[in-house]
């Protein structure tokens, strides 16, 4: 039985890490900026939607739903292709307002879907987290003279993060093992350089890099969680 010893060289061939050490340390960058800017985008779009969902006015309530009902029905590949491929086929209608140059580029599409399937989960995700603050809440604050946006900003809105801090770190930790799916429309993440170097390689080796910058980057991720629930709830273990 080989030893892990004997097994090490062959997982780190130095003529494959030589030559696709740099790609997948590019590929890693991509993923991380895609996940990155996709969630923060996702963030301010799911604010949006949590305001449409408990507004007042039935139409805007009705597309807010119904919004958050088709991006988390649906598979978020079928999502990424609608927009790839599908908005293609208005080329023309693209190029006469001048927006062709991101419809066609994988990049901005990938980006674009990621962005607005997160917002879903996050808007459901921050609902929730401000239905489970007490009423008691609501009324102390009117008691104590604040105004609605003073209440929600310095009473509401910090607490309702601290419940919603857990399910966010969850579906941030979705969102990059989703993000591979991106490699199906030719964009050079981790996963599109390691389709590449296999492709030309056959060498398995390359597909366990990838699994281990995944894992890193939600090893990362996860401590980061810990960390800011910690300090957002240290006043609770006293």
């Amino acid at each position: 039985m080989e030893s892990v010893t004997s097994l090490l060289p062959r997982l780190l061939d130095p003529a494959l890490l030589e030559t696709y050490g740099a790609r997948m340390l590019g590929g890693f960058w991509i993923t991380l900026k895609l996940v990155a800017l996709s969630f923060a985008l996702g963030w301010l779009l799911g604010w949006l939607l949590v305001l449409g969902r408990l507004s007042r006015h039935r139409l805007v309530r009705g597309l807010s739903r119904g919004y958050v009902y088709f991006f988390r029905g649906s598979p978020l590949l079928a999502q990424l292709f609608l927009l790839y491929y599908g908005m293609s086929a208005f080329r023309g209608f693209w190029q006469a307002i001048d927006l062709w140059w991101f419809f066609r580029d994988p990049w901005w599409c990938a980006l674009l879907a990621f962005s607005l399937n997160t917002a879903a989960y996050q808007a459901e995700i921050f609902r929730g987290s401000l239905l489970a603050i007490p009423a008691g809440q609501k009324e102390a604050c009117r008691a104590l003279g604040l105004g609605p946006a003073q209440s929600f900003l310095r009473v509401i809105l910090p607490q309702s993060m601290r419940i919603a801090i857990g399910p966010l770190g969850n579906e941030m930790i979705l969102l990059v093992k989703a993000s591979a799916i991106a490699s199906l429309v030719t964009v050079y993440d981790v996963m599109g350089v390691t389709k590449l170097a296999y492709s030309r390689t056959f060498d398995f080796e390359i597909y366990l890099w990838a699994a281990a910058l995944y894992l890193l980057i939600v090893e990362v991720l996860r401590r980061t969680l810990r960390i800011m629930e910690g300090r957002l709830s240290r006043h609770l273990g006293r």
